[in-house]
């Protein structure tokens, strides 16, 4: 067949465009699979002509008007067949759309999912609109001739709706996964998850496709599981809190130690090296929260033998510290027992007072027995 035959049956057959009413179309594919040469083809100004056989894409032309010939675009050689007497070429031809397409609805469940925070098992289900743009028409075109589709719109945005629909599953899980959430509060992530569909449709991608923008878009649940979803939430919220009520008790108690070991550091420092006064103080201390726990009667008693101990130990400590608060040492070579050991401090005379609660010798001066606490007369 010559190229005047393809003349003889009209001009029609030698031009080559997507139809003016089918121009909304994302990807349009051309009815006529054998373009004779010198046929005009008229690419708009919004979109690509795609030349596709035998599973590879063979070229891409630009927006504008192209003389098909093998003399001005060379992958047409590619294409001639010998059986046509070379005036003839076989080739699929795809319009793709490159301007946006907004306003595409879509919406359905989008599949068993693993709740991140709650570990229930759901089913979303999601409703709104997007927008759109075809990135790469190569890509495009492979994806779209494998699913065999024949040029009809529904189809396409079909197949585009369940690739988004993918990347919506996966983008939902990573994001609660990251805000630690449910996807149940994945309604109060609105903004956030607009920005990940557009950033992020992994399956999109893959065949030339990129969001452009998210329109109003709502996330539900069937009834089951959102009442499995609610309670789950409220046992995950008392663990919490009981968490942070423990942290809470942990932390107030660790500062009250901390406030303790500061203050018997400045009353150390304060008295500088008095430990007989500093152990005084304490059981005095002790005494006031004897009596305060127990009453006067016996608190009396208890305050009483706590500063003798008290008295005892800062004797003891003051004794170990001899001039000038410095440890005494036996002299060299001398015998491990043979240093002098502290000898208790007796007033003139020996003089003892008998306690008159239960009898006990004190020394003069004491004022209250070193067995039972008890006041002692002063002489």
């Amino acid at each position: 067949m010559g190229v005047l035959d393809f003349v003889k049956s009209g001009v029609g057959e030698m031009m080559v465009a997507r139809p003016d009413q089918l121009k909304h179309l994302i990807v349009y594919k051309h009815p006529n699979q054998n373009v004779p040469m010198y046929t005009q083809l008229t690419v708009d100004s919004d979109e690509v002509a795609v030349f596709f056989k035998d599973g590879r894409v063979m070229g891409v032309l630009p927006p504008g008007r192209h003389t098909l010939h093998t003399q001005n675009i060379l992958f047409l050689n590619g294409l001639v067949t010998s059986f046509t007497g070379g005036n003839v070429f076989i080739s699929e031809i795809f319009f793709v759309k490159t301007a946006p397409v907004r306003s595409i609805p879509f919406g359905g469940p989008i599949g068993d999912m693993i709740d991140p925070l709650t570990h229930e098992q759901v089913m979303p289900r999601i409703f709104g609109e997007f927008s759109l743009v075809v990135t790469d028409p190569v890509r495009f075109v492979i994806g779209y001739a494998g699913q065999h589709a024949q040029g009809d719109n529904d189809a396409v945005l079909d197949w585009v709706k369940g690739l988004f629909m993918n990347g919506v599953k996966t983008t939902l899980g990573e994001l609660c996964e990251i805000e630690n959430k449910s996807v149940l509060q994945a309604v109060s992530l609105t903004q956030k998850l607009a920005q990940a569909f557009v950033a992020r449709a992994p399956d999109l991608n893959d065949v030339g496709v990129r969001i452009l923008q998210m329109g109003r878009f709502d996330l539900n649940f069937s009834e089951d599981d959102r009442a499995r979803l609610v309670a789950a939430n409220a046992e995950v919220a008392k663990a919490n809190r009981g968490v942070k009520v423990a942290q809470a008790a942990a932390a107030a108690r660790q500062f009250e130690l901390d406030q303790k070991f500061q203050q018997d550091s400045r009353y150390v420092k304060d008295l500088a090296g008095n430990y007989q006064n500093y152990a005084a103080g304490q059981a005095m201390i002790g005494a006031g929260q004897g009596m305060a726990a127990h009453g006067m009667g016996d608190g009396l008693a208890g305050a009483g033998a706590q500063m003798a101990v008290g008295m005892g130990m800062g004797h003891q400590m003051a004794g170990s510290f001899g001039g000038g608060g410095q440890p005494q040492f036996a002299p060299p070579g001398a015998q491990p027992h043979s240093a002098q050991q502290p000898q208790p401090s007796f007033s003139a005379g020996g003089a003892m007072v008998h306690c008159g609660g239960c009898g006990a010798k004190n020394t003069v001066g004491g004022k209250f027995c070193a067995e039972c606490g008890t006041a002692l007369a002063q002489a």
